[in-house]
């Protein structure tokens, strides 16, 4: 198994251990930078979750369907963009080297989960996955967004463990 593939697996539980170090070492400083960094990142998470539904909490690497409408018509790892912002808004709670270090660590991890995941749909969904990798950025938004089928409901209900975990997160770095 390819540690993309591993990473993939675990991508939940990666963040824990630099958390854990910067609730111990760090001396955190909320103001509204850090706080409007962690709801922009979960917007887009509710806004990406509400298009793919509950796809986005699978830990197998069967692909059912191919979204590629709102945010991803704009980019192709919405949901990984949401939580680097998440991330980066609870380092920025202690410090800028918080911050920077949240996003090296973030932008490797899901550069090898994102390498993993392209060969996976591409391998499975071919054509289609190759001609949307071909006109839909990897990382920064590009263009409007395709209209799709979007629900507060399926948003929320696939997202509600990402909402206590980061209630939680927040709670702990502010105590």
């Amino acid at each position: 198994m390819s540690l993309g593939a591993r990473l993939f697996r675990l991508r939940g539980l990666a963040p824990v251990p630099v958390l854990a170090a910067q609730l111990v070492l760090a001396d955190p400083a909320w103001s509204l930078a850090p706080l409007a960094l962690v709801a922009a990142g979960e917007g887009v998470r509710l806004w990406a979750v509400g298009h793919i539904g509950p796809a986005s909490r699978t830990r197998g690497d069967d692909a059912t369907q191919l979204v590629t409408a709102g945010p991803y018509s704009r980019l192709r790892n919405p949901l990984y963009v949401g939580n680097t912002l998440m991330w980066v808004g609870v380092g920025l709670a202690s410090s800028w080297p918080w911050a920077l270090g949240w996003l090296l660590l973030l932008a490797l991890h899901y550069g090898l989960i994102v390498s993993w995941e392209e060969e996976n749909l591409t391998r499975q969904l071919g054509a289609p996955y190759r001609a949307y990798t071909a006109r839909t950025p990897r990382w920064l938004p590009l263009g409007r967004p395709v209209p799709g089928r979007w629900s507060w409901w399926t948003a929320l209900s696939s997202e509600r463990s990402t909402l206590v975990a980061l209630a939680v997160v927040l709670i702990a770095v502010a105590i």
